[in-house]
C-alpha cells in the first residue's frame, strides 16, 4: 500500500497560497471520478450549496447535503464522494497567505471550527446564516477570479469575515465566558506539546507539567474550549494517527504499536479496540474493501 497522496502547495504551477474554485467545475474537470483519500498542508473550506454523496475526513463518514460547511485541517486525510454534480465553493488557503494578509494565526487557532484530529461533522447554520457566507464567499470568488489593487488584502478580510460569521453559527462558542483569552495561549501551547510528542507521552499529567499547571486545571480549560478533555484529545490523537498508519502503510499492528509508543502489542490491540469497537486487523480489512 502507497502512502497518502499529499498536496504540498495550493498550486503547485503557481507560486500562490489560496485558491477558490466552484464545486461544479471540480467535478466536471475530474468527469465526476471519486478521487483518491488524501490530504493537504493547507486549510481546506468546502461551502456545499446542494450535494449528494459522502464526505469522509480521517475515516469519519459524513453525508453530503445542501447547506453544510466543511473544514479541513493540515494532515487531515479527506476524500469527496459525490453521488452527483455538487454546487458551492471549495476554498483553500495556506499559513503563508493568513501571514501575507495580516492575519494572525493564533485567530485560526481561536476558532472552533479546524479540528485536526477526530469528529469534523459539517457546520449546519441557520437559512440566514448560511446566506451571509455563501455571500463573502461569492466576493472572495469574484475577487480571485479578476486582477485589482491588493486583491489578497480584500480576499483576506472577506475570508476573516467569512470565518467569524462561520465560528458565531457553531453551537458551541470556544471563547467560554468562564475562561479568558488566556485559555487560547494554553490551547495552542497544549496542541503544539501534543503533536510532539504523542508518540512518547499519552498522560495528561505529562503535558500538564510541561506547561506548568494542574491536570485539574488543564482539563477544565480544555474542555471549556474544545468540549472533550486533554485526555480525549491525547486519544483520539493516537487513534487518528493508528488508522492512517494502518491504512496508509504495509507496517504490521506490532511495528505501529511500537511506533505509538505501546511497549506490548497487545496493549495497542486493546487501546485500538476500546475507542473505535474494531480490532487493528479488522478495521484495516473493513476501510480496504470500501
Amino acid at each position: 500500500m502507497s502512502t497518502v497522496k499529499t498536496y504540498q502547495k495550493v498550486n503547485p504551477d503557481k507560486d500562490v497560497s489560496f485558491g477558490i474554485s466552484k464545486m461544479e467545475a471540480i467535478y466536471t474537470k475530474r468527469k465526476g471520478k471519486v478521487d483518491t483519500p488524501h490530504r493537504h498542508n493547507y486549510f481546506t473550506v468546502l461551502i456545499v450549496d446542494k450535494a449528494s454523496g459522502f464526505h469522509k475526513i480521517d475515516f469519519n463518514t459524513y453525508t453530503l447535503s445542501g447547506g453544510q460547511i466543511y473544514f479541513v485541517a493540515p494532515g487531515q486525510v479527506h476524500q469527496v464522494i459525490e453521488t452527483e454534480k455538487s454546487i458551492g465553493y471549495s476554498m483553500v488557503f495556506s499559513n503563508q497567505f493568513l501571514i501575507e494578509n495580516s492575519i494572525p494565526l493564533s485567530f485560526i487557532a481561536s476558532l472552533n471550527l479546524f479540528h485536526n484530529y477526530g469528529q469534523s461533522p459539517p457546520l449546519q447554520p441557520n437559512k440566514e446564516q448560511f446566506g451571509i457566507i455563501q455571500s463573502f464567499a461569492d466576493e472572495i470568488f469574484k475577487r480571485h477570479h479578476r486582477e485589482a489593487i491588493m486583491k489578497n488584502l480584500s480576499i483576506g478580510a472577506f475570508l476573516k469575515l467569512l470565518l467569524i460569521e462561520c465560528n458565531a453559527s457553531c453551537a458551541m462558542n470556544p471563547i467560554a465566558s468562564d475562561v479568558d483569552s488566556s485559555g487560547d495561549n494554553l490551547i495552542r501551547k497544549f496542541k503544539q506539546a501534543v503533536d510532539n510528542t504523542y508518540k512518547q507521552e499519552h498522560s495528561t499529567s505529562h503535558y500538564a507539567r510541561e506547561l506548568h499547571i494542574t491536570p485539574d486545571h488543564l482539563n477544565r480549560t480544555i474542555k471549556a474550549k474544545i468540549g472533550k478533555t486533554a485526555k480525549d484529545y491525547i486519544q483520539t490523537r493516537i487513534i487518528t494517527e493508528a488508522k492512517r498508519l494502518l491504512y496508509f502503510t504495509d507496517l504490521s499492528n506490532k511495528e505501529i504499536g511500537f511506533e505509538l509508543g505501546f511497549n506490548e502489542p497487545a496493549n495497542f490491540s486493546a487501546f485500538f479496540k476500546k475507542h473505535t469497537q474494531v480490532s487493528p486487523s479488522n478495521f484495516k480489512k473493513n476501510e480496504i474493501k470500501e
